[in-house]
């Protein structure tokens, strides 16, 4: 049912969203390559996201960026 898929994919972002909003505030300022493996250890296993999409995310939280929203 389509209700569904729709509930377990808000879910899902909203997981990942609070992962690398919890990334952010314990690694903000770090070394890209450290934020990188906080995030890999972190992140939930869906909605996968690509190792671009991960340096980009981290690169941002190293300048103090938290790119959550949260």
């Amino acid at each position: 049912m389509i209700v569904d898929r729709v509930a377990r994919e808000r879910a899902e972002n909203q997981m990942l969203f609070q992962a690398v909003h919890e990334v952010a505030r314990d690694h903000a300022g770090g070394a890209v390559d450290d934020v990188v493996a906080a995030l890999l250890r972190n992140l939930p296993p869906a909605p996968r996201l690509s190792g671009d999409e991960v340096r980009r995310i981290a690169e941002q939280i190293s300048v103090g960026r938290d790119p959550s929203g949260l």
